[in-house]
């Protein structure tokens, strides 16, 4: 029985990673000033507690990730280091310093408050390739933040992209209403990406109320991007203590 439950706590591992928007944590420091909370320590304690991942989504105006905390967690992240963002010059060339494990595109315009849409890879997909492009070329994995439209995904697989990051705030939305009705449209384009040789990746309004239905019924999604809601569990449960309860909600 042992060794079973090994074999199933793996599998869980492998096939949905947990990585930690660390977001939340800089608004919080920046609030006040100083380096408190220091968020450089609490992305190596989230690994530390078993987290996957890091990812931040540094913005132009720095109101929460700096640029300076993006550059020197590339030293500290010793699982993934994800960045998101949109691909403006400053951002490419914020990237193509870290060198991180993995890119993920947004489409947020600069003075958005948080991601609300996916790409339009059929209007945008010359933009996209060409900054791709870019990344592949220094060995940095792709992704592009993406709705359930299946024609777009067709379209993002013609981008270059390694990974789509499906938009889950309409599954948070629906969820209490018909929880299955919710995660239909999701699974439906993660095999759709399958087909396309696309592996998927998933974020936003993701939490412990609705995380483990969503990996039950969409197949083989690589990693979750979850923050808002995993800081403001922390203030209830502790943060190592949270990091364990959405781990076990994957598995």
């Amino acid at each position: 029985m042992r060794t079973r439950k090994r074999a199933d706590q793996s599998k869980g591992s492998e096939l949905t990673r947990l990585s930690v928007n660390i977001n939340k944590l800089a608004t919080l420091r920046n609030a006040r000033g100083g380096n408190n909370p220091d968020v450089l320590r609490w992305a190596v304690d989230i690994q530390r507690f078993g987290a996957q991942g890091i990812t931040v989504h540094p913005r132009p105006d720095e109101r929460h990730i700096r640029r300076a905390d993006a550059l020197e967690l590339r030293a500290l992240v010793t699982t993934e280091y994800n960045i998101e963002g949109y691909p403006s010059d400053d951002f490419i060339a914020l990237v193509l310093a870290c060198r991180p494990d993995q890119v993920t595109l947004v489409p947020d315009p600069p003075g958005v408050l948080t991601s609300n849409a996916g790409w339009d890879a059929r209007g945008q997909k010359a933009l996209l390739r060409e900054v791709i492009a870019r990344f592949k070329a220094e060995g940095i994995r792709t992704s592009i933040f993406m709705e359930t439209d299946l024609e777009l995904i067709a379209h993002a697989a013609e981008t270059g992209a390694d990974r789509i990051e499906l938009y889950t705030e309409p599954y948070a939305a629906q969820y209490a209403h018909d929880r299955s009705a919710a995660a239909a449209p999701f699974a439906e384009a993660a095999l759709r990406a399958k087909e396309f040789g696309l592996a998927v990746n998933a974020g936003h309004d993701l939490s412990l109320g609705n995380l483990a239905w969503f990996v039950q019924q969409v197949p083989a999604v690589q990693e979750v991007s979850i923050g808002h809601a995993l800081i403001c569990d922390a203030l209830t449960f502790g943060m190592e203590n949270t990091v364990q309860l959405y781990l076990r909600e994957l598995r």
